[in-house]
């Protein structure tokens, strides 16, 4: 039993082999088998992927252009949230008729297995750190809260535990001390003069 019955990726070109100038146009709808991408964003096993293809018989092999329309979803790099985002990919290769150091690919049992092709050019396509929004703000470091959803997020300035004892000094620094007049003034008036 042959490899190609059982690939959703694999496309029969029979027609087409050694009969240069001819052309043909194909469309596939394909359920991803696996996952296509990483862990953080990917084109996810059970994903519906259009694949519209355009085979032209050459002296040498097939020449495949595809245009490639899927949805890759993960999540955002920075706040974590689950995203959608379109893949538009663009394809174009020559499958040969013999194996040769010259070609990557070939033409198999009268098949071409276009899924190594696709793969990696869905995987080159997706970004390396994906994001919600060009400008995210990620989370909060010391909490975790999302700041986009909490634009004024401020949390109060940790105290220098070596600094700590002296926070009970200000209230002293603001006490007012009769001068010498008799007139009361506080201790930061006595250290303009």
């Amino acid at each position: 039993m042959s490899p190609t019955i059982d690939n959703p990726f694999a496309v029969p070109v029979f027609d087409l082999m050694h009969r240069p100038g001819e052309t043909r146009e194909r469309d596939l709808d394909v359920v991803v088998p696996e996952d296509f991408g990483s862990e953080l964003i990917g084109v996810r096993k059970g994903a519906e992927m259009r694949i519209n293809t355009r085979l032209e018989s050459l002296h040498d092999g097939v020449l495949v252009s595809a245009e490639i329309d899927s949805v890759a979803t993960g999540e955002c790099g920075r706040c974590l949230i689950d995203i959608e985002l379109p893949v538009e990919v663009d394809i174009q290769e020559l499958f040969a008729y013999s194996f040769d150091e010259a070609f990557d690919y070939t033409v198999v049992d009268d098949h071409i297995d276009l899924e190594p092709l696709i793969r990696d050019a869905v995987v080159l396509s997706l970004p390396f750190q994906p994001v919600c929004q060009e400008d995210c703000l990620g989370l909060c470091p010391q909490c975790g809260v999302r700041l986009l959803d909490n634009p004024g997020h401020e949390h109060e300035e940790p105290i220098d535990p070596r600094w700590a004892a002296l926070a009970g000094l200000e209230g002293l620094a603001e006490a007012e001390t009769p001068d010498i007049d008799g007139t009361a003034s506080s201790s930061a008036t006595e250290e303009k003069r």
